[in-house]
């Protein structure tokens, strides 16, 4: 079954440039494992995408308490220079939670071949998660990457891992370790 990497929102924004101190130090502490994931990928030959806010400066989700960050065009909306990017990986902004909507990230991973979806990244409750039900929505299985995305604290990344560890969707929607999907 051929698998893609889905990195979602490592933005220089959130990781470099200090608009959100606590999701920088969440972020950083799992480049790592993102890095060790991505390498892995490539020896195996599957496809790295990194999907990445991408937002116009009014737009609606900052009405809520999200401030903005990771304007279309500015340097926050970039991928962090904490990550393996290289040219040959893919990079699809988006333009809210999902990598999924108003991207072309379906038709680019059905033209790979790709099958599973592995997601990993920041915020865990959030754009990975909506990004991999999203992958699941769209016929794809989907892994959520435990020790490579983050939240805001341990609690709520965990709570919303053990929610899907328990869920009906299992075998099409899974969470797994880095080590788990590379053994």
């Amino acid at each position: 079954m051929r698998s893609a990497v889905v990195i979602v929102d490592m933005v220089k924004d959130s990781l470099e440039l200090g608009h959100y101190p606590k999701v920088a130090q969440r972020g950083t502490a799992i480049a790592p494992a993102v890095n060790r994931l991505i390498a892995g990928a490539r020896q195996r030959d599957w496809p790295v995408i990194f999907t990445t806010d991408s937002f116009l400066e009014n737009v609606f989700i900052f009405r809520g308490r999200m401030k903005p960050h990771s304007i279309r065009g500015t340097q926050g909306a970039e991928v962090s220079g904490l990550l393996d990017r290289q040219p040959q990986d893919h990079w699809l902004p988006k333009r809210r939670l999902s990598g999924f909507y108003k991207t072309d990230l379906d038709q680019t991973l059905r033209l790979m071949g790709v099958e599973r979806v592995l997601v990993c990244g920041l915020m865990t409750p959030y754009c990975v998660l909506t990004t991999a039900l999203d992958a699941v929505a769209n016929d794809f299985r989907a892994v959520l990457v435990d020790d490579a995305s983050n939240a805001i604290d341990d609690a709520t990344h965990q709570g919303c891992l053990e929610v899907y560890r328990k869920s009906p969707l299992d075998p099409l929607l899974t969470v797994q370790t880095v080590d788990q999907l590379l053994a």
